[in-house]
């Protein structure tokens, strides 16, 4: 008989695990507290409680080709970075054809999840939960929890001495909707986190003067990269992963200091890391710099103190006339429904092995699948996760002693810490292509180089030197597409159909920039020669 798994919520991570369960063999059943599918991409005007909240224009920081599930590539006339109605339509689309909308009980809130009394031999557990004021109770052979991590606000009042004097309006960046109201006033922003630069941009254009506040200061990155195509295809292949694993840190750290400054120079617009050596998540924003140029943002260090109308900063300026106040400082994440001995959080931190099992459980029946920052798309990193979980729930992988996952835990916090800091919006940050080379090793789907070396040359080299996307982890093992080795080769066309909506001759065949390459050639040529007949 298929093992009933219980999945915690319907969004980006609910769906793809819902569709890993199936493929699997298993029988999902899926709780989502509201109304519909979409978790944190679904917007809604007003927010609610216990459920992810963004803004009218948010926008995706990672491609189309680089985000969409490995088996199911996104429409060619997709733009390339979508808004969140485009990207909600994608989940609806894929729902549809993975029929995976009948598992779904919707306005359904999981009360608690509980071991069941023979835990240890059946690894089962008893789910309770409650719908139209109704609560039921089922057993499940394992749980996914998939509730996400963008909910519970983190506003640390107590950082902000004065903040009970200040006469204005204040609210976390998970209030704002959209700059309707805010017109002619002086806007103080604090965090300058990829929510809070999209928010001071977008009041910057019809406010009087909008500051950012940052502690630490940030790379800022344009989703443009070179020759045009989006950043993440650019920066995630494996041979610039292998770069940065293969060359000393000091190094490495260089190299992305000069990658960053090369749109514009932080320092020049007070934005330079206080510690630039640390891989922190960078701000995708192809904004921020101009309306800096323009002056309708300024940057400004920690806030040391309000009063009842200024904002006094660590440098000893001062602010006056604030109007509104937004705390884009993030989020804190917990699991209501769980014990405390299953999933703890202290200082925004769970011990999980690989970012997913606890390592104590006598079973391994029970997994959290999203509760990662990847440095790249959350999408793909989701899905190789439900991969795995239901091939473990399934009996197809296991796992190691509790000795060494708990020994892996700790290396990669460690590891983690040396990498991107210990600020709380970095706890759950990791690598992108490591990691998930890492989960597809787990499950036999990472492609085999120097087996394609000879077998398929040219497969090998696009997979090397090109974007790593999802569907390289189609190619091989379980779970094999067909479709996976067409859709490598066909990315550039899918990149760029969106973009060509205006006919152009054919441009020839030999480009200019070519014939310049060569001539530039030749004449160091004839410079060289002709300094040795001078000598």
């Amino acid at each position: 008989m298929a093992k009933k798994v219980a999945v915690i919520g319907a969004g980006v991570s609910g769906l793809i695990s819902l569709k890993c369960c199936v493929d699997e063999g298993l029988e999902p059943t899926c709780f989502e507290r509201t109304e519909d599918i979409g978790g944190v991409w679904r917007f809604k005007e007003k927010v609610e409680d216990g459920r992810a909240s963004i803004y009218q224009s948010v926008i995706t920081n990672t491609s189309k080709e680089m985000s969409c599930f490995s088996d199911f590539p996104m429409p060619e006339d997709f733009p390339n970075f979508l808004h969140n109605s485009k990207l909600l339509e994608y989940f609806r689309i894929f729902a549809k054809k993975f029929d995976l909308l009948k598992y779904i009980q919707f306005q359904t809130t999981v009360l608690s999840v509980r071991k069941c009394p023979d835990f240890s031999s059946s690894g089962q557990w008893k789910v309770v939960t409650q719908s139209n004021g109704k609560e039921q109770s089922a057993v499940f052979d394992a749980i996914m929890v998939c509730s996400g991590h963008h909910f519970l606000p983190h506003i640390p009042l107590k950082s902000f001495p004065g903040i009970e004097r200040f006469k204005g309006q204040y609210f976390h960046s998970r209030q704002y909707k959209h700059p309707d109201g805010f017109e002619g006033k002086r806007i103080l922003v604090i965090g300058m986190g990829n929510s809070g630069s999209d928010i001071a941009v977008e009041l910057s254009k019809n406010a009087a003067q909008v500051f950012i506040s940052t502690r630490h200061g940030t790379w800022v990155v344009s989703r443009v990269s070179e020759d045009g195509y989006p950043w993440d295809s650019v920066f995630h292949t494996r041979f610039r992963s292998m770069l940065r694993n293969v060359l000393p840190q000091t190094v490495v750290k260089w190299m992305i200091e000069q990658q960053m400054n090369r749109w514009f120079n932080h320092e020049n617009y007070g934005l330079e890391p206080q510690n630039k050596y640390i891989m922190k998540e960078p701000v995708l924003n192809d904004d921020v710099p101009s309306r800096l140029l323009c002056g309708a943002i300024k940057v400004k260090s920690t806030v040391k103190e309000l009063t009842e109308t200024s904002a006094i900063f660590e440098d000893g300026t001062v602010e006056e006339n604030i109007d509104v106040i937004i705390f884009a400082t993030g989020y804190s994440f917990s699991f209501p429904f769980l014990e405390d001995s299953l999933v703890k959080v202290e200082n925004n931190m769970v011990s999980l092995y690989k970012y997913i099992f606890p390592a104590h459980l006598e079973k391994s029946t029970f997994a959290c699948i999203g509760l990662i920052q990847p440095l790249g798309s959350i999408f793909p990193t989701a899905e190789l996760q439900a991969r795995w979980v239901t091939r473990v729930f399934k009996g197809l992988c296991s796992l190691p002693s509790e000795r060494t996952m708990m020994m892996d835990i700790i290396k990669r916090n460690e590891k983690r810490i040396d990498l991107f800091g210990e600020s709380q919006s970095q706890t759950l940050q990791t690598n992108y292509v490591d990691y998930l080379d890492e989960l597809a090793l787990e499950i036999g789907a990472k492609p085999d180089f120097c087996s394609l070396l000879f077998k398929d040359p040219k497969l090998a080299v696009r997979l090397y030197f090109g974007p790593c996307n999802s569907y390289q982890y189609r190619l091989a093992g379980p779970g094999q597409w067909e479709g996976a080795r067409s859709a490598i080769f066909t990315q550039k066309q899918r990149i760029l159909k969106p973009l060509k909506t205006r006919v152009l001759k054919d441009s020839s065949n030999f480009p200019v920039s070519f014939l310049l390459k060569i001539l530039g050639l030749l004449a160091v040529v004839v410079a060289f020669f002709c300094q040795l007949q001078w000598s």
